[in-house]
């Protein structure tokens, strides 16, 4: 069931309506029951699988627990190796319907040049959706109960909604027990009728479809018509079609994590925000900041510092950051074009660190002044650059298709396609492009009014007068309605981050 979809548009009301009048303390027993419906949707027999993670997990929390009350050595012992199995139980799961294909195919290449038999790949396992979502949160908790920063939920069901909570359940954001926990806990004290949340719940939903629905999905029929006949297109266009990918992505992804912040709104629940203006940064470990906060947040918590982080020096603090953005990559997605993206953003952070006291030296000795606003605006584009070269690898299907890409931009020049009407022959006819392009600059301006005043769309019109908030409103809703990119000239389009 996708958010885009009428069985979700059906779906999330029925689970409203009932959720708004049955008794206070089944609350969380009805929206467990929704989030395994919604997950099951898509293919009912992997629900084992979330259910195998969660009673897991949830054993190995109270066991850890249990074992730190009374603490000496063998208990100490005994709970590492609980929260190992913890850890190696999930990752194995992953591992066996995400990377075994990969691995296999990349055993079977490296053998090949040596004339080694290969390894038969008999397996043909289909990619449960959202499996690396609800896999971190779960295993972010027992390490959090291992560190004591949260106490173990005894209550399997809380637990459990906790796991499949369904507004972020397949795409993020990858939300910390700390925090949804605590919330789903108190369940039943939330004020159900709040007015003003529910009309802020519903405005962020309206604006995370807009990004999807109206930007998101349009700019993916030029991406895809790009990507997939690059060899017939040249520098401008294919500029044009990575600069596009970069919104679409964000669009997709962040519209999604927006839409599941509005739906638990709605609900009483507050999930974190997973985006903040991401290419408003002015270096890539800014950028890193602001893009999927949860997962670069999670991986900063669970991985890097328990690395040694920053602490034992600079060239273990490289290699610590390497190992962050390949792992990184690689959760992404299984081929090594996801593993090129993450080491390649993992490699500008450590030349940027690297670089820094060189930049700095030289911008005093040429008088530059950094707090200008045209050297942000020079560090905001070359930070784009950089991101948009990246996104080469995660867009391409493989890594021909990326090399041979980025050879036809640099290869291939073609300044006259800005001007000769090129941009409206790339899938989209001129009244689409328009639209599309209208969207992108009302996206800016939401955007650059979060960037700058720090102001969350929902809040824009807080201070305003109070015929502003219903036209916003309605504005989203007629924008979505008329404007989605709905219709047989385009294709359904299933969020990307899904498949993750």
């Amino acid at each position: 069931m996708q958010f885009n979809s009428i069985h979700f548009l059906i779906f999330f009301p029925a689970v409203l309506l009932v959720y708004f009048v049955i008794p206070k303390k089944v609350r969380y027993i009805w929206l467990l029951a929704a989030s395994y419906y919604f997950y099951m949707s898509w293919n009912a027999k992997y629900a084992i699988l979330i259910a195998f993670s969660t009673v897991a997990t949830y054993l190995c929390g109270i066991i850890i627990e249990q074992l730190s009350l009374k603490e000496d050595n063998l208990r100490y012992y005994l709970k590492r190796l609980t929260l190992a199995l913890g850890i190696i139980s999930n990752l194995l799961i992953l591992f066996m319907f995400k990377y075994l294909d990969f691995t296999i195919d990349s055993i079977n290449a490296v053998l090949g040049h040596f004339n080694i038999s290969l390894i038969e790949n008999n397996f043909d396992l289909l990619l449960p959706v959202g499996i690396s979502f609800y896999t971190f949160q779960a295993l972010g908790y027992i390490i959090d109960v291992y560190r004591k920063n949260v106490n173990a939920e005894y209550n399997i069901l809380k637990y459990a909604l906790f796991v499949s909570f369904f507004p972020q359940l397949v795409a993020g954001p990858i939300e910390r027990s700390g925090k949804l926990m605590k919330q789903l806990n108190h369940a039943d004290e939330i004020k159900l009728w709040n007015y003003e949340r529910i009309v802020k719940g519903f405005m962020i939903m309206m604006w995370g479809y807009f990004m999807k629905v109206v930007i998101s999905d349009r700019a993916a029929t030029v991406v895809n018509e790009l990507f997939t006949n690059y060899y017939a297109y040249d520098s401008v266009e294919l500029i044009f079609g990575v600069t596009l990918f970069a919104v679409q992505i964000y669009c997709d992804f962040a519209g999604y994590s927006t839409i599941a912040v509005g739906a638990a709104k709605i609900m009483g629940f507050e999930l974190m925000d997973n985006f903040d203006t991401p290419y408003f940064s002015t270096s890539i470990q800014e950028f890193w900041r602001r893009w999927h906060i949860s997962l670069s947040s999670w991986f900063r918590d669970y991985l890097y510092i328990p690395l040694g982080g920053n602490r034992k020096g600079k060239i273990r603090k490289y290699i610590n950051t390497m190992i962050v953005f390949l792992v990184s990559g690689l959760w992404h997605g299984a081929d090594w074009t996801y593993v090129i993206w993450g080491g390649l953003h993992g490699f500008y952070q450590i030349v940027g660190d690297i670089t820094k006291p060189v930049k700095e030296k030289c911008a005093g000795k040429l008088k530059i002044r950094t707090d200008a606003t045209s050297y942000k605006l020079m560090k905001m584009a070359v930070t784009f650059g950089l991101t948009c070269f990246a996104w080469i690898f995660f867009a391409a299907d493989n890594m021909t298709i990326a090399v041979e890409y980025i050879a036809r931009i640099f290869t291939r020049l073609d300044p006259w396609a800005l001007t000769d009407g090129t941009i409206y022959s790339l899938g989209l006819d001129r009244q689409q492009m328009n639209i599309l392009i209208i969207s992108i600059i009302v996206l800016l301006l939401v955007d650059l009014v979060k960037y700058k005043k720090g102001v969350r769309m929902e809040n824009i019109a807080d201070r305003q007068n109070s015929w502003v908030r219903p036209v916003i409103i309605l504005s989203l809703v007629f924008a979505v309605i008329v404007f989605g990119a709905y219709g047989a000239e385009f294709d359904a389009q299933q969020f990307i981050y899904f498949q993750f």
